[in-house]
This record gives structure tokens, C-alpha cells and sequence, in this order.
């Protein structure tokens, strides 16, 4: 018991302010909770055919999202078709899951996602080993949302590197030219970098060639993260002390040498916090390629709402997509989290 006392006054009654606002917690808590907890549970409806039993009850509607969960997770690919994109997503997010762990940060990992990637394609696609050939303006749902932020991060991220190094570059085209690049792009919003890459860039193409709706909206993300990256990575190299641009040089390591065995390694680290924060806007962003005609999953419950018999139901709809938002983002932050303060960088500081 005065463990837990002090636990208490050590976190929630330190001083006068500070037990003020947990009371006012504490009652607002009281308050919403049990009324929350009997509208999204006790008085739900979980399974319904229809809407008459939403409309009648006073509770959440779950039976919406177990009526459009198929449209919302795979867009308008073929309904029989379903179990592949269902098993892309799984292969795509055991990637990620496998990539996290330390033991297999090697050179084979490329290896892995090239083949995992690999089978990802063919399943999407189709055309081959008998699959049914899919066009890719059928992708839709979460399958879409992961595939753009996968690629945008995979690409962004080396393209951020080289143009942080190019904006402190003693070249001085080649740093005019990075920070033109930089500040063009974080000038403008991303809306304008998907609408030119759909309408503008068509234009500029040779008569016959076209490039695929979904490519651009990829490039266009790609470009638009990497610019952001590029900041978050410039200011990580500026915090190096240089002392330790002087201790490489008098190793004599090159300056390919010393910037990617010392200067980049530690610059990276102190940025892993931005760079996440970067990485989930880019996973949220992805809900703005609709502007193309693109549907992501934020985009498919959108139109699932358009159903007249389900459009009162648009409170469980967005509670569903928050949810799938905040179990990819709060992953990728709480894994950050993990590298920043008990990753191999503080197990190598410990040796």
C-alpha cells in the first residue's frame, strides 16, 4: 500500500495543479466512459443483414463495417479474387515485422524483401501460374494505403540521404540544385505535388508514352517525402560534432568512408524520432491520393457511407479507420521508441 501511495502522490498529487487536472480527469472519465462503453458495446448492434436493426437500436452500429469490411480492405478487386490481396497485406506486413528484428539486419534482407515483394506483384497483378489478371485501377483499400506508404518510404528515404548530403555538399551547383529541389517541394502542398504528377506530367511525355495512375501517385509521394526526409537527415549530420570529421580525416578514410561508416551512422540515430514522425504523415498522407482517382482505405469508406441504407452510420465508419491508423502508427512510433532508448546503438555504448 505505500508503494502504491507513493506511486500516486509521486505521479498524480505531486503538487496542487497536477491533482487538480487528475480530478478533472478523473470526472470527465466518470462522466463519458460508462456512457461510451454501453453505446459501443452493451447496446451494439454486432451482426445484422440489413440496417432495419442499426436504425432501431441505440447503440453502435458494428454490423456496417462486417457488411463493408471487403469493400473497405480490398476496394472493387474481384470479390472471388479476395484472398490475394488479403494475403499481400499479410506477406507486406510480415515484412515490415520481420525487418524489425536486429537478427536480420544483414545483406540478405534485401534478398527477402525482393522476393516477398516479388510475390506481392504476382498476386496483385495476376497473369501468371493461372491467376486472373487484375489491372491496378481495381486496388483499392488497405492493401493500396500500404503499398504507397511502403514504396514512399523504401524510396524516400536513400533519396533523402543523397540530397542532405548534396545541400552540404562544398559543390556549389550541386548544392543550389538540392536546396532548389528541397525548398520547391516543402513549398507547395502535397495535393498540388499528386494533382501536377496526374495531370501535369502526361503532358510533358512523348506522343504514345503514358505512365500508370498508380505509379504516379507513387512517384509523386516519393519525391514529396524525400524532401522532408532530407531536412530531418540534414539536421542530424549538422548535430555531429566535428571533431569527428577530423578524427575520420586523420584516419585517412575517404569521404564515401568516413560518411558512411561514421558520419551517417550517428546521424541517423539522433534523427530516428523526426524521421518516424516523417514516416507516419507519409502513412496518413496516402488517404490524399482520391484527388487522382485512386481509392485508399480512408477513400473506400468514404464511399461505403454513399450506400443510402448505411449512410447514418459514419461514426462507427471513421472509429473503424482510426482504429487501422493508429494500430500501423503507434507500431511504427512505439518501435522508434524502441531503437532511440534500447536499441543496438545503446548496446554499443554499453560495450
Amino acid at each position: 500500500m505505500n508503494a502504491i501511495a507513493g506511486w500516486l502522490r509521486a505521479n498524480l498529487f505531486s503538487s496542487w495543479p497536477s491533482a487538480l487536472a487528475t480530478l478533472v480527469i478523473a470526472w470527465l472519465a466518470w462522466r463519458l466512459v460508462p456512457p461510451f462503453v454501453d453505446w459501443a458495446f452493451v447496446e451494439a448492434v454486432w451482426r445484422s443483414p440489413n440496417s432495419d436493426a442499426c436504425r432501431e437500436a441505440q447503440g453502435a452500429c458494428w454490423a456496417f463495417i462486417g457488411e463493408k469490411h471487403r469493400f473497405m480492405l480490398f476496394g472493387t478487386y474481384p470479390f472471388e479474387q479476395h484472398w490475394r490481396p488479403a494475403l499481400a497485406t499479410l506477406i507486406l506486413v510480415g515484412l515490415w515485422g520481420f525487418s524489425a528484428l536486429r537478427r536480420s539486419w544483414h545483406w540478405w534482407l534485401g534478398l527477402v524483401w525482393t522476393v516477398g515483394l516479388a510475390l506481392i506483384a504476382m498476386l496483385m497483378w495476376g497473369g501468371v501460374f493461372g491467376l486472373r489478371y487484375v489491372e491496378n485501377e481495381r486496388w483499392g483499400g488497405l492493401i493500396l494505403t500500404l503499398i504507397l506508404a511502403s514504396f514512399g518510404m523504401a524510396f524516400a528515404f536513400p533519396l533523402s540521404i543523397l540530397l542532405a548530403l548534396g545541400r552540404r555538399s562544398r559543390l556549389p551547383v550541386l548544392r543550389a540544385a538540392c536546396v532548389a529541389y528541397i525548398e520547391l517541394i516543402r513549398g507547395v502542398p502535397l495535393i498540388s505535388v499528386l494533382f501536377m504528377a496526374s495531370v501535369m506530367l502526361p503532358l510533358f511525355l512523348p506522343s504514345g508514352l503514358t505512365i500508370d495512375k498508380l505509379l504516379r501517385a507513387q512517384l509523386a509521394l516519393v519525391l514529396f517525402a524525400a524532401a522532408y526526409l532530407a531536412e530531418v537527415v540534414r539536421g542530424g549530420l549538422q548535430a555531429i560534432p566535428h571533431h569527428q570529421y577530423e578524427a575520420a580525416e586523420a584516419l585517412g578514410l575517404s569521404f564515401a568512408q568516413r560518411t558512411l561508416h561514421v558520419i551517417l551512422p550517428q546521424a541517423l540515430r539522433l534523427s530516428i524520432a523526426p524521421l518516424v514522425n516523417t514516416f507516419i504523415g507519409l502513412f496518413k498522407d496516402t488517404s490524399l491520393v482520391l484527388i487522382i482517382g485512386l481509392f485508399d482505405l480512408l477513400s473506400t469508406i468514404k464511399v461505403s457511407l454513399q450506400d443510402p441504407a448505411w449512410s447514418r452510420f459514419g461514426i462507427e465508419a471513421y472509429l473503424f479507420a482510426c482504429l487501422v491508423y493508429f494500430a500501423f502508427c503507434y507500431a511504427m512510433s512505439a518501435y522508434s521508441r524502441h531503437l532511440e532508448h534500447g536499441g543496438p546503438g545503446r548496446r554499443m555504448r554499453q560495450s
